[in-house]
Protein backbone atom coordinates (compact mmCIF):
# COMPACT_ATOMS: atom_id res chain seq x y z
CA UNK A 1 0.00 0.00 0.00
CA UNK A 2 1.55 3.07 -1.22
CA UNK A 3 0.30 7.13 -1.10
CA UNK A 4 1.26 9.79 -2.82
CA UNK A 5 4.11 10.99 -0.17
CA UNK A 6 4.39 7.72 1.28
CA UNK A 7 5.68 4.43 -0.05
CA UNK A 8 5.99 0.79 2.45
CA UNK A 9 9.51 -1.11 2.14
CA UNK A 10 8.94 -3.57 4.48
CA UNK A 11 6.64 -4.63 6.98
CA UNK A 12 7.58 -7.64 9.56
CA UNK A 13 6.10 -9.45 11.96
CA UNK A 14 7.40 -9.50 15.24
CA UNK A 15 5.09 -11.19 17.32
CA UNK A 16 1.53 -12.44 16.89
CA UNK A 17 -0.79 -14.35 18.96
CA UNK A 18 -4.06 -12.94 19.93
CA UNK A 19 -2.86 -9.43 17.67
CA UNK A 20 -0.16 -8.99 15.53
CA UNK A 21 3.38 -6.61 15.90
CA UNK A 22 5.14 -5.86 13.10
CA UNK A 23 7.51 -3.38 12.25
CA UNK A 24 6.45 -1.46 9.04
CA UNK A 25 9.58 0.49 7.12
CA UNK A 26 8.89 3.27 4.96
CA UNK A 27 9.74 6.26 3.03
CA UNK A 28 8.20 9.14 3.13
CA UNK A 29 8.75 12.53 1.11
CA UNK A 30 8.38 15.68 3.59
CA UNK A 31 6.77 18.66 2.87
CA UNK A 32 10.02 20.47 2.50
CA UNK A 33 10.42 17.93 -0.80
CA UNK A 34 13.33 15.51 1.39
CA UNK A 35 13.12 11.88 1.08
CA UNK A 36 12.91 9.89 4.52
CA UNK A 37 13.13 6.16 5.68
CA UNK A 38 11.32 5.81 8.78
CA UNK A 39 10.81 2.43 10.97
CA UNK A 40 7.45 2.43 13.47
CA UNK A 41 5.92 -0.66 15.53
CA UNK A 42 2.39 -1.26 15.02
CA UNK A 43 0.29 -3.28 17.24
CA UNK A 44 -2.83 -4.48 15.18
CA UNK A 45 -5.47 -6.43 17.48
CA UNK A 46 -8.38 -5.89 15.17
CA UNK A 47 -11.75 -3.12 14.71
CA UNK A 48 -13.52 -2.99 17.29
CA UNK A 49 -17.09 -1.48 18.46
CA UNK A 50 -18.30 0.34 21.68
CA UNK A 51 -21.68 1.36 23.01
CA UNK A 52 -23.13 3.37 25.76
CA UNK A 53 -26.75 2.52 26.58
CA UNK A 54 -28.90 5.26 27.45
CA UNK A 55 -32.37 4.86 29.76
CA UNK A 56 -34.41 8.22 28.49
CA UNK A 57 -36.92 7.76 31.57
CA UNK A 58 -34.66 7.04 33.99
CA UNK A 59 -31.14 9.03 33.03
CA UNK A 60 -29.39 6.17 33.58
CA UNK A 61 -26.15 4.13 31.47
CA UNK A 62 -25.12 0.91 31.43
CA UNK A 63 -21.36 0.46 31.98
CA UNK A 64 -19.04 -2.41 32.68
CA UNK A 65 -16.28 -2.90 36.00
CA UNK A 66 -13.73 -5.28 34.86
CA UNK A 67 -10.14 -6.21 34.76
CA UNK A 68 -7.36 -4.35 32.43
CA UNK A 69 -3.95 -5.55 33.23
CA UNK A 70 -2.30 -2.69 31.10
CA UNK A 71 -4.15 -0.24 33.05
CA UNK A 72 -3.35 -2.67 36.71
CA UNK A 73 0.46 -2.61 35.38
CA UNK A 74 0.59 0.90 34.84
CA UNK A 75 -2.05 2.38 37.61
CA UNK A 76 -2.60 -0.92 40.15
CA UNK A 77 -6.49 -0.45 39.41
CA UNK A 78 -7.59 -3.67 39.52
CA UNK A 79 -10.86 -3.10 37.94
CA UNK A 80 -12.03 -0.15 35.84
CA UNK A 81 -15.18 1.15 34.51
CA UNK A 82 -16.06 1.28 31.11
CA UNK A 83 -18.74 0.98 28.02
CA UNK A 84 -19.11 -2.24 26.57
CA UNK A 85 -17.05 -2.90 23.87
CA UNK A 86 -15.81 -6.17 21.70
CA UNK A 87 -13.80 -6.95 18.71
CA UNK A 88 -14.91 -6.98 15.29
CA UNK A 89 -13.58 -10.64 14.71
CA UNK A 90 -15.20 -10.50 10.88
CA UNK A 91 -18.93 -9.24 11.34
CA UNK A 92 -20.38 -5.74 10.92
CA UNK A 93 -19.75 -3.59 14.04
CA UNK A 94 -23.47 -3.35 14.47
CA UNK A 95 -24.10 -7.54 14.90
CA UNK A 96 -21.10 -7.18 16.67
CA UNK A 97 -21.90 -4.95 19.67
CA UNK A 98 -25.57 -6.39 19.86
CA UNK A 99 -23.37 -9.69 20.88
CA UNK A 100 -21.51 -8.52 23.43
CA UNK A 101 -24.68 -6.00 25.01
CA UNK A 102 -25.97 -9.46 25.70
CA UNK A 103 -23.21 -11.31 26.82
CA UNK A 104 -21.72 -8.52 28.85
CA UNK A 105 -24.64 -6.37 30.24
CA UNK A 106 -27.43 -9.05 29.54
CA UNK A 107 -29.62 -7.12 27.74
CA UNK A 108 -31.20 -7.78 24.15
CA UNK A 109 -31.07 -4.36 22.04
CA UNK A 110 -31.57 -3.65 19.00
CA UNK A 111 -32.23 -0.41 18.07
CA UNK A 112 -28.77 1.16 17.68
CA UNK A 113 -27.44 4.50 16.87
CA UNK A 114 -24.37 4.44 14.87
CA UNK A 115 -22.44 7.30 15.71
CA UNK A 116 -18.72 7.86 14.74
CA UNK A 117 -15.99 5.69 13.86
CA UNK A 118 -12.40 6.80 15.67
CA UNK A 119 -8.70 5.82 16.30
CA UNK A 120 -8.12 6.49 19.56
CA UNK A 121 -4.44 6.18 19.50
CA UNK A 122 -3.14 6.09 15.69
CA UNK A 123 0.26 7.09 16.08
CA UNK A 124 1.57 2.62 17.37
CA UNK A 125 -2.30 1.02 17.21
CA UNK A 126 -4.29 0.24 13.76
CA UNK A 127 -7.54 -0.24 16.29
CA UNK A 128 -10.09 1.67 14.77
CA UNK A 129 -13.69 1.54 16.90
CA UNK A 130 -16.87 1.78 15.71
CA UNK A 131 -19.20 4.50 18.60
CA UNK A 132 -22.82 2.94 19.36
CA UNK A 133 -25.55 4.46 21.61
CA UNK A 134 -28.77 3.12 22.14
CA UNK A 135 -32.50 3.23 24.68
CA UNK A 136 -32.61 0.36 26.67
CA UNK A 137 -35.10 -0.01 29.55
CA UNK A 138 -35.27 -2.78 32.57
CA UNK A 139 -37.76 -4.77 30.06
CA UNK A 140 -34.70 -5.35 27.87
CA UNK A 141 -33.23 -7.43 30.22
CA UNK A 142 -32.47 -11.05 29.07
CA UNK A 143 -29.82 -11.84 31.88
CA UNK A 144 -26.96 -10.92 34.67
CA UNK A 145 -24.38 -10.51 32.02
CA UNK A 146 -20.92 -10.67 32.95
CA UNK A 147 -19.57 -11.89 29.95
CA UNK A 148 -18.22 -15.48 28.61
CA UNK A 149 -16.15 -17.22 31.52
CA UNK A 150 -14.10 -18.92 27.97
CA UNK A 151 -12.90 -15.72 27.16
CA UNK A 152 -11.62 -14.79 30.25
CA UNK A 153 -14.45 -12.06 30.92
CA UNK A 154 -15.45 -11.86 34.51
CA UNK A 155 -17.90 -8.32 34.15
CA UNK A 156 -19.67 -6.46 36.69
CA UNK A 157 -22.47 -4.50 35.50
CA UNK A 158 -22.85 -0.90 36.43
CA UNK A 159 -25.73 0.95 36.15
CA UNK A 160 -25.49 4.69 37.19
CA UNK A 161 -26.97 7.96 36.16
CA UNK A 162 -25.84 9.99 33.27
CA UNK A 163 -24.71 12.93 35.54
CA UNK A 164 -23.01 9.81 38.12
CA UNK A 165 -20.93 9.06 34.61
CA UNK A 166 -19.68 12.34 34.31
CA UNK A 167 -18.85 12.63 37.76
CA UNK A 168 -16.57 9.38 37.42
CA UNK A 169 -14.74 11.13 34.78
CA UNK A 170 -13.96 13.86 37.04
CA UNK A 171 -13.54 12.15 39.97
CA UNK A 172 -10.90 9.97 37.71
CA UNK A 173 -13.16 6.54 38.20
CA UNK A 174 -13.33 6.64 34.43
CA UNK A 175 -10.20 6.61 32.78
CA UNK A 176 -10.81 4.68 29.73
CA UNK A 177 -11.10 6.71 26.33
CA UNK A 178 -14.32 5.45 24.80
CA UNK A 179 -16.08 5.69 27.55
CA UNK A 180 -14.94 9.13 28.36
CA UNK A 181 -15.46 10.41 24.32
CA UNK A 182 -19.30 8.45 24.53
CA UNK A 183 -20.16 9.98 28.19
CA UNK A 184 -19.38 13.17 27.09
CA UNK A 185 -20.77 13.14 23.69
CA UNK A 186 -24.16 11.96 25.39
CA UNK A 187 -24.11 14.33 28.26
CA UNK A 188 -23.35 16.91 25.28
CA UNK A 189 -26.46 16.16 23.65
CA UNK A 190 -28.92 15.46 26.21
CA UNK A 191 -27.61 19.61 27.66
CA UNK A 192 -28.68 20.65 23.94
CA UNK A 193 -31.83 18.92 23.73
CA UNK A 194 -32.89 20.74 26.72
CA UNK A 195 -31.75 24.39 25.62
CA UNK A 196 -33.89 23.34 22.54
Amino acid sequence: MDGETVHIRDVETLAQRKGRLIRVTYDQQRRDGEQQRREREIYDNGNSAVILPYDPSRKTVLLTRQLRVPIFLQDGIERTVEACAGKLDGESAERRIVKEMQEELGYKIMNLQRLFELYVSPAAIMEKIVFFTCTYSPQNKVSDGGGLKEEGEDIEVVEATLEEAVAMIAAGEIIDAKTVILVQYLSDRMQAALRS
